[in-house]
């Protein structure tokens, strides 16, 4: 990546919604190999997709929890068991396998407690976990933030 593709990712990282022409316009270069950058940058794996952030509040998914979980064992399969269910529950957005004294972490969000509990209910069933603990967040100081990358 030159100096160039970095700036298209770092533009579209703040507004992925830009036209082609105004991406062009920004970085100074014609449409044709703006866009013939953009391609290379999606088919490459650099730019994953495109996606609207949307307020958790307003969709009544203003709880957010960050959830350690550790496995009973270390064992492929069971990360693998783990790993699968944890990709098929819409309340997790993020997951993490982390160092220290869990072997994951998990960014739930869900509207209140009573659905926390709901959801935790159904974490606490799978066979592979031993331990959970949470930390509930109390307000949202910095998040989705655009990676660090310099032109």
């Amino acid at each position: 990546m030159d100096k160039i593709d970095l700036k298209i990712a770092s533009l579209l990282q703040l507004d992925g919604r830009l036209s082609n022409v105004q991406l062009a316009d920004k970085i100074g270069l014609s449409p044709s190999p703006c866009l013939r950058r953009l391609k290379n940058l999606e088919d490459n794996g650099i730019i994953t997709g495109y996606f609207a952030a949307l307020d958790r509040q307003q969709l009544n998914l203003g709880m957010t929890i960050f959830v350690d979980v550790s496995l009973d064992n270390h064992r492929d399969e069971a990360s693998l068991q783990f790993e699968n269910a944890i990709l098929k529950m819409e309340h997790v957005i993020s997951c993490f396998v982390v160092s220290g004294a869990s072997d994951y972490r998990l960014e739930v969000v869900v509207s209140d407690l009573i659905n926390y509990e709901l959801w935790l209910k159904t974490l606490q069933c799978l066979p592979v976990v031993k331990d959970i603990q949470s930390n509930f967040a109390i307000r949202a100081v910095k998040t989705a933030a655009p990676l660090p990358i310099k032109p």
